[in-house]
């Protein structure tokens, strides 16, 4: 479903869900919220399949989103970009970030960095203590052309130099100080998963007009790790909005991984559309 966009919107906004699963409240409270931020402002609310990882999506639940957000009532401007179909767009941005001289292949394994004495913990887990940052290149042609595993990082100290100190505006607090420094070294890309989300998401806030990104609070950590991609690339800032998690009744945030419960299953239980969008929030 889609509604033509207004000639000059004042904010556009997005819904960028991964069709690992079924939608659940959780999801169309963060759904709502960028829709009716659009709406209210005669702006853009956008569409996007964040599918770029092969192994856990799924096209059942790619189109289960556009029915359930259908049922829903909402409406979005223009296509579905579905990141599947842009890889070589995220190629040409890793290649830009190599051609800075700012991303090294490392061939840890996870199990590898949970094991390192002493490795601090960051948004995303332990922090990569930067084992494979300074493999001599003799050593690392060796290892890639043999063919072992590696992911593509962000030589994190490196980029922070080259931008210097970064803020991002957060609506209703102002410009805040970034601190991408707590990711460490990032992976943009892996062999089966041939670019991160941090990278996806920023590339295609950028592309697609993003002015205001509003999600949960949960991402806010993620913030200063984009707004440095961002600089590097000289991509536009958008200004965010981080809503609190909506919680269920134990108190606990709505997850596919803990089987919330899913807008089909509402669905098929007699719920309405309005009454789902009351218990969204």
């Amino acid at each position: 479903m889609a509604s033509s966009a207004p000639d000059a919107p004042f904010t556009t906004t997005r819904f960028a869900p991964s069709p690992t699963g079924y939608l659940h409240l959780g999801h169309a409270h963060a759904a709502l919220v960028a829709w009716r931020r659009a709406r209210a402002a005669n702006g853009r609310f956008l569409l996007r399949l964040e599918d770029i990882d092969p192994g856990r999506c799924r096209p059942e639940y790619a189109g289960a989103v556009i029915e359930d957000l259908a049922w829903l009532g909402l409406d979005w401007d223009g296509p579905v970009r579905v990141q599947s179909e842009h890889l070589p767009d995220y190629r040409a941005a890793l290649d830009r970030l190599a051609g800075m001289g700012l991303l090294y292949p490392c061939f840890c394994t996870r199990a590898d960095i949970a094991a390192s004495a002493g490795a601090p913990h960051g948004p995303e887990g332990p922090v990569y203590p930067g084992t494979c940052r300074a493999l001599p290149a003799s050593l690392r042609d060796e290892r890639l052309q043999r063919g072992d595993r590696y992911a593509l990082r962000l030589d994190a100290a490196k980029a922070i130099r080259r931008t210097g100190p970064l803020t991002w505006q957060e609506e209703g607090e102002g410009r805040l100080l970034c601190r991408p420094e707590a990711f460490g070294d990032p992976v943009l890309a892996r062999k089966d998963v041939p670019s991160s989300y941090h990278l996806c998401v920023t590339h295609d806030d950028a592309l697609q007009g993003v002015t205001l990104v509003t999600r949960a609070a949960d991402l806010r950590p993620a913030t200063s790790l984009h707004r440095l991609l961002q600089s590097l690339l000289d991509w536009p800032e958008p200004r965010y909005a981080h809503h609190p998690l909506l919680l269920d009744a134990s108190g606990r945030r709505f997850a596919k991984r803990d089987g919330a419960v899913t807008l089909r299953e509402l669905r098929a239980r007699g719920m309405t559309p309005e009454e789902v969008t009351a218990r969204s929030g």
